[in-house]
């Protein structure tokens, strides 16, 4: 695993975090390191003032949904037998006929092993921190290829070269129409590129985590100990190369 430093200020002191594989080393400096201005990295996870919390949960009127809405579909079953089932359905469907994209990453460097990248962001329907792929909608007019390039520089600031892309895939079939396609992106890295910026809308808190391959499950593992939630596409992918490489 690589990241860089992360700076945080208090009253009294500045604290330099260096990561390192395993550990974390904690250097406190005199109160004259106030004198230092950092520039925060905005909208970033790890920099907000304050921890996200629910304040309500309601019902929406259908009127004031922006996003989705609720479907009734009336059926017949293999026997002819009529039936009904509810479902949600996303209202910024496309021409591509994809509502999203979800990206993995295969990061290459001269002198450190291949790695990947993961996010984690709240997520308010499940009340806590979701450990994802980058992902998000394919826009109106867009392809879900050239989604997948954007949304991985918007969301970690890293730029590659898509390798694949997946069929139109689903997620929750029982609950909802939303699908989507999974692509992999490949970037390559130069030994002295410095860690990109990431390109993040208002609104959006998500930090970025680059890890190495071989260790991404035993990192997700961790990551549910510490009471986040993998998301499913996520574990999926991990667990199946973990797999691959201890039980066939």
């Amino acid at each position: 695993m690589y990241r860089n430093p992360l700076f945080a200020f208090t009253k009294r002191s500045l604290v330099l975090i260096k990561f390192s594989n395993r550990s974390s080393i904690r250097i406190r400096l005199s109160a004259a390191a106030r004198a230092f201005h950092i520039q925060p990295r905005l909208g970033a996870a790890y920099n907000m003032p304050q921890s996200p919390k629910i304040v309500k949960v309601e019902e929406l009127p259908p009127n004031e949904a922006k996003w989705v809405e609720f479907q009734k579909i009336s059926w017949h079953d293999q026997t002819g037998k009529p039936r009904v089932w509810e479902a949600a359905s996303r209202k910024t469907r496309g021409k591509s006929g994809v509502d999203a994209v979800a990206i993995n990453t295969i990061i290459r460097h001269p002198s450190r092993p291949p790695s990947t990248i993961i996010i984690l962001q709240y997520r308010p329907p499940i009340d806590a921190v979701c450990v994802e792929l980058p992902a998000g909608l394919v826009d109106e007019g867009e392809s879900p290829s050239d989604a997948s390039v954007r949304e991985l520089h918007e969301e970690t600031g890293y730029k590659g070269k898509l390798k694949f892309i997946s069929p139109t895939i689903v997620s929750d079939p029982g609950l909802s129409t939303a699908n989507m396609q999974l692509a992999t992106v490949e970037v390559n890295l130069k030994e002295d590129d410095k860690e990109p910026e990431q390109v993040l809308d208002d609104g959006e808190f998500i930090e970025r985590v680059v890890v190495p391959l071989e260790e991404l499950y035993d990192r997700l593992v961790e990551y549910d100990q510490e009471g986040k939630i993998v998301d499913a596409r996520l574990w999926h992918w991990a667990a199946g190369y973990h797999a691959a490489k201890t039980m066939l």
